[in-house]
């Protein structure tokens, strides 16, 4: 099997040419290629607009043809695929596993085919039930805590856009990609190079999970959340929950994906000694503007054609102190969310379905954020960080969870906004315009009115007077870590396994749910000796 990169078409050309392109490149007739498929696509705007393609083929005599080839994006196709551990669940009690989002569902999987017949626990609800608390929260403003954009089936990637990039190559990536079209998500995931779900696709597919964890076993107890652990000589001997029928379930095999939200869980781990540090993370505004635009101005006169996805970007500096300001999470065509999980205090996160077809484009714009920003050495400062600054945009917004926000211009010159210019801000419940300066630390927006210009020179039109900023984006990742060995992947407390984004091990859809593969294999393959395994 061979591979070929950098296939370029133009938007407008077809993929049905790809094999004729593919055979020039070899200097063969098509009639040649065998088995041809597309591996990989991407865009390339950074001159002129392109799509960009890998594909795989075959051909007879390839090592000949290989020998002879002076392309250097002609390769021998090489691909590691992930095989799921065949080991059998031995252990004397069924694992429980806490939190259903990436990281859980996907231990969960592992485990119920190997027979463990895991417990979930997820202290929000089915995703059906979910989508109406989140929708009823949009339009009135009045909070369920338990059932939320932060908890509930499918974690806080469930109200997001679904993204699947990650930058590790791990090859539990294609496994858990295939796994995720398997359940129902669309089957472009496998060759883009920025794969999404879409919010109104994950719907759907977490549903078929449910029903596959179901068929194998798994009991799932949604509004059921941790309330203590049950630790003796060290190890994990059981857990006590809320709102359920039998509120202690004996365990010796713990597996800790609780999401970067949940707080009380945090603090709980604090009180029960459970080794934990403060951990750098990032924090700032959402940032809109016209999708239109944008596309304008990384497409060109290609904005808009058909062939070419709603534009994003990506985007980093560091100001003259040394801050590194950033975007973050961000949303083709889509809307910025109310996502406060806890009374008081409003979080704004951003969301597109699987169309990308908004009116606006949305993203984190954050500055990162670590220990010397914090008032103590305690692990839980950066949750107490991100508390006051959650609080003072509830209280700049006026209440019942409507947002600060602010045209940019207005932000760069200090003065209040009145109302919105060109991009109507796509928050609910809603926005109140005033002066973000208010709620926001002035480290914080001394590093915000540094970047913006500077971040206008990379993408024309990213600091446009219009554009708007609302307050405040702190969820980005988890302020703390939950130590555990790097072998066994157990905390010092035997059978306690920290998992996924919430414990500090990963950054996103993919890389959580690859971690909660990674715990699976451990607690399938290192049984239970100890952290010390």
């Amino acid at each position: 099997m061979l591979r070929i990169d950098e296939i370029r078409l133009h938007p407008g050309e077809d993929e049905s040419i790809l094999p004729e392109r593919a055979a020039a490149r070899l200097h063969l007739p098509v009639g040649a290629l065998n088995h041809f498929r597309i591996v990989r696509r991407s865009v390339d705007a950074r001159k002129e607009v392109s799509l960009v393609y890998s594909v795989q083929l075959q051909v007879r005599g390839e090592e000949k043809v290989l020998r002879h080839c002076r392309d250097k994006h002609i390769s021998k196709a090489v691909r590691t695929r992930y095989t799921p551990s065949t080991a059998s669940y031995s252990g004397a009690y069924r694992p429980v596993i806490v939190g259903a989002g990436p990281a859980g569902l996907f231990c969960a999987l592992a485990l119920s085919r190997a027979g463990a017949q895991p417990i979930l626990l997820e202290r929000g609800a089915p995703v059906e039930q979910r989508r109406e608390d989140v929708a009823f929260f949009w339009k009135t403003g009045l909070l369920s805590p338990a059932s939320n954009v932060q908890f509930g089936e499918g974690g806080a990637g469930t109200f997001s856009d679904g993204k699947l990039n990650t930058g590790t190559h791990d090859a539990r990536n294609r496994y858990i990609l295939e796994q995720l079209v398997r359940f129902g998500a669309p089957k472009e995931i496998l060759i883009d190079a920025k794969p999404h779900v879409g919010t109104d696709k994950l719907y759907f597919v977490l549903q078929n999970i449910r029903q596959e964890l179901l068929s194998l076993g798994c009991d799932i107890r949604f509004g059921q959340r941790l309330s203590d652990l049950e630790l003796k000589d060290g190890r994990v001997r059981g857990v006590h929950t809320v709102s359920c029928s039998d509120g202690f379930i004996d365990t010796d095999t713990l597996v800790l994906a609780i999401g970067h939200s949940a707080r009380d869980t945090f603090e709980l781990l604090a009180r029960r000694g459970v080794p934990m540090e403060q951990k750098p993370f990032a924090v700032g505004v959402r940032i809109e503007h016209r999708q239109r635009e944008i596309d304008m101005a990384q497409y060109g006169r290609y904005a808009g054609h058909p062939a070419l996805p709603p534009t994003a970007y990506k985007l980093s500096c560091h100001t003259s102190g040394g801050r590194g300001v950033f975007s973050f999470c961000v949303c083709p065509g889509g809307t910025v969310v109310a996502a406060a999980s806890e009374q008081g205090r409003v979080v704004t996160n951003g969301m597109s379905e699987y169309a990308r077809d908004g009116e606006n484009i949305n993203g984190g714009f954050l500055v990162g954020v670590g220990p010397q920003d914090f008032d103590s050495g305690d692990p839980l400062s950066g949750v107490a960080f991100q508390r006051r600054l959650e609080a003072a945009a509830y209280r700049l917004g006026g209440g019942n969870f409507i947002a600060p926000a602010q045209r940019v211009e207005d932000f760069l010159s200090h003065r209040p906004s009145v109302g919105p210019g060109a991009v109507l801000p796509t928050y609910r419940p809603g926005v109140r315009w005033t002066d973000l300066h208010q709620c926001l630390p002035p480290f914080l927006s001394e590093a915000l009115e540094e970047a913006l210009p500077m971040l206008g020179k990379r993408v024309t039109g990213y600091d446009a007077p219009d554009a708007v900023l609302t307050a405040v984006e702190s969820r980005s990742s988890s302020p703390v870590r939950i130590l555990r060995d790097a072998d066994s992947y157990q905390s010092p407390i035997a059978g306690l396994y920290p998992c996924g984004e919430g414990a500090g091990y990963a950054g996103g859809i993919l890389s959580a749910a690859a971690d909660g593969l990674r715990c699976a294999e451990k607690i399938l393959t290192c049984g239970q000796e100890g952290s010390d395994v």
